[in-house]
């Protein structure tokens, strides 16, 4: 008989008798595994806190007592145990349950998060909302060891550790090689100084040594240094003490006998507490435990094998992006990357191990990632940040202050740009265009297909100055690639085709979307332009206005958001010029945050397939639409037709 199907809530799982939890445990693995092999998803990391979630479920009490996942893409459990369990097969799909927490879908999910280094600044906040409020519930932050590298993970744990209210973190390390510690003696330990004997006699002890004269700090010291010897644990217990929190641990993360104990005695102590937990990424599921950086965010798979479902027919925008750079690298040592613990994700691990001595991965740390890009620049090095355009948001004061005000020569390679699917809210990259273009000495570029990339590539590390090459999550088009990189005029768009009717003008992986809208309304008698622009700043203005100037109409393009993005910048220029006589329309992403679903059909839905564009212009000129008919291979950017006018 399935335990899990029981469990319809945490009320619910409190009358497990915990005996059975190994059992429950396997289970839940059995059905994340099997959801996430058929949609994707975060395998490895939910895999390793299994018994963490149902030890907390079970002695909580949720929601009244508040959980905060930093991150949150390892919820899995904690959906499952929440009343989710008959929609898990949704899981990041259209209009499903969300990858993440999200307080729309429940209220067992107190915060929403899809950056590391948040959890810690959000429950904190929370536990000071309790103390204002004079409620008694319990706060607690669950953090993964990664997320130790993120400042702001640091800022709130000192300011926690100052303040010393009653606040529970929990460090999830599944990285730390300590295996020697983790076992029946550290459990024993742990659960004994967690004891409220020990606290009492922990606290009395320590007010009766501050009272002496003199000595009594450096006494105070001395005696919290011999207690970190007994754990075993120096240096990790005495850095979290000195920020004011209680360490305990570490302690098994997979065994009840030793976390139920100690969980339950850390959450009666006072003051903030860090617990300590050793877990395996991907336990259960041996490829992920083998492979647990492909498991971090898989697509779908094999569950016998483990291997993709499908294969990539052609590669990734990703991949010629880096590959370029591995090949400008070896013509130019003064090249170096830096990615913010993304080296896998944005395709640098051709280059560490073409270049190991060039490549910088500094953690969780977008905003030193790009400091540290202009420090470099500083004293004559090409510096290129890799890094996808949901997470360049969190530097972006140091890209204005620290680079854009210098004019220093830093590279930004912009992966993501757009529409991401499945990660959905936090992780669609919709703002760069925008939050870039108006950053004094910035220049900001975007392909229209892959042999454009390369060619950006190479201009982006020729250039002198900062500068952005964006592009999307995908495969690449397919296109002929030309055999030498070269350098694109700066500030300068391509007309692809000319008109008389409609211009429409669009950016990086619209532009062959607007192609194929052009053809169809050609052949209806519509006069049709097509601007590919190449750059969203500088804009190609004389271009912009040229073309605007013989047409009645002009149609931009952008899978970004309008406001503020490349349409903006066009209806500028156009005031700018002059140019009052013709109808306009800005076609990109609305003012709300875009959800989870496919990328093709969130450009069908916000209008930036080729259909979609083929019916805003037919509305634009005031002749009614046509029923909306199938572009053979148009809705999906990897498979439009090829012809020369592909080829730079």
């Amino acid at each position: 008989m399935s335990i899990l199907k029981k469990i319809h809530s945490p009320a619910d799982l409190k009358r497990v008798s915990p005996d059975q939890f190994p059992a429950l445990c396997q289970e839940i693995r059995e059905q994340i595994i099997g959801a996430v092999s058929n949609v994707g998803g975060h395998l490895a990391s939910n895999l390793g806190v299994v018994e963490l979630t149902v030890a907390l479920q079970y002695l909580l009490d949720t929601p009244t007592d508040k959980i905060v996942w930093d991150t949150s893409n390892q919820s899995y459990t904690h959906k499952l145990l929440t009343g989710r369990r008959e929609q898990f097969h949704t899981l990041r799909q259209y209009g499903g349950l969300s990858g993440f927490c999200k307080r729309e879908e429940s209220e067992y999910d107190t915060f929403n998060a899809g950056h590391a280094g948040t959890g810690v600044s959000a429950a904190f906040g929370m536990v000071e909302a309790r103390e204002q409020l004079k409620q008694k519930h319990k706060v607690v932050c669950v953090v993964g060891d990664g997320a130790m590298t993120s400042g702001m993970t640091l800022e709130g744990l000192h300011h926690a550790g100052g303040l010393g209210k009653d606040f529970l973190v929990i460090l999830n390390d599944n990285q730390m090689s300590i295996s020697k510690n983790v076992g029946a003696i550290s459990a024993y330990l742990s659960r004994t100084i967690t004891g409220e004997f020990y606290g009492r006699m922990r606290e009395e002890t320590g007010q009766l040594l501050g009272k002496i004269p003199h000595i009594g700090s450096d006494i105070q010291k001395l005696a919290r240094r011999a207690e970190e010897l007994a754990k075993g644990v120096i240096l990790p217990g005495l850095l979290f003490e000195e920020l004011g929190f209680q360490y305990s641990g570490p302690i098994d993360g997979h065994n009840f006998e030793h976390l139920l104990p100690t969980l339950e005695n850390v959450l009666k102590m006072r003051g903030p507490v860090l617990l300590h937990i050793i877990t395996k990424k991907g336990l259960g599921y041996e490829p992920a435990m083998k492979n647990p950086v492909w498991f971090h965010a898989c697509p779908p798979f094999v569950r016998e094998t483990g291997v993709p479902a499908k294969k990539a027919a052609r590669p990734s925008y990703t991949a010629i992006a880096m590959d370029a750079l591995v090949k400008l690298a070896r013509e130019d040592k003064r090249i170096v990357a830096i990615t913010a613990a993304m080296c896998e994700g944005t395709g640098l691990t051709a280059f560490e191990k073409e270049f190991p001595d060039r490549l910088y991965d500094v953690g969780i740390a977008e905003q030193h990632a790009v400091t540290f890009a202009a420090g470099l620049a500083a004293q004559g090095l090409k510096p290129v940040v890799a890094m996808y355009a949901t997470f360049l948001q969190r530097a972006y004061d140091q890209v204005v202050h620290d680079v854009a005000t210098q004019n220093l020569p830093v590279a930004f390679c912009i992966d993501r740009g757009g529409l991401v699917a499945e990660d959905g809210t936090t992780h669609h990259g919709a703002f760069d265009y925008a939050f870039l273009r108006h950053v004094p000495n910035m220049v900001v570029m975007a392909p229209k297909d892959e042999n454009e990339l390369q060619h950006m590539m190479k201009t982006a590390l020729e250039y002198n100055g900062p500068i952005s090459v964006r592009y999307p999550r995908g495969v690449s088009l397919g296109v002929k690639m030309d055999r030498v990189p070269h350098m694109l005029p700066i500030g300068k768009g391509e007309l692809l085709k000319d008109g008389t009717d409609v211009a429409i003008m669009a950016i990086g992986v619209s532009v062959w979307q607007a192609m194929e809208a052009a053809k169809r309304l050609s052949e209806e008698g519509v006069s049709t332009a097509v601007v590919n622009a190449r750059f969203v700043k500088p804009l190609d203005q004389e271009l912009v206005a040229d073309v605007a100037k013989r047409v009645r109409y002009v149609v931009t393009v952008e899978e970004g958001c309008k406001m503020g993005g490349f349409g903006s910048a066009v209806l500028e220029t156009l005031a700018e010029a002059g140019v009052f006589g013709v109808k306009t329309k800005v076609l990109g992403l609305p003012d709300w945050y875009i959800e989870q679903g496919p990328q093709d059909l969130l450009r069908e839905r916000y209008g930036l397939t080729a259909e979609g564009i083929y019916q805003s212009v037919k509305e634009l000129i005031g002749k009614a639409p046509v029923e909306k008919t199938s572009f053979v291979g148009t809705a999906h950017i990897g498979h439009l037709p090829h012809g020369d006018e592909q080829g730079s």
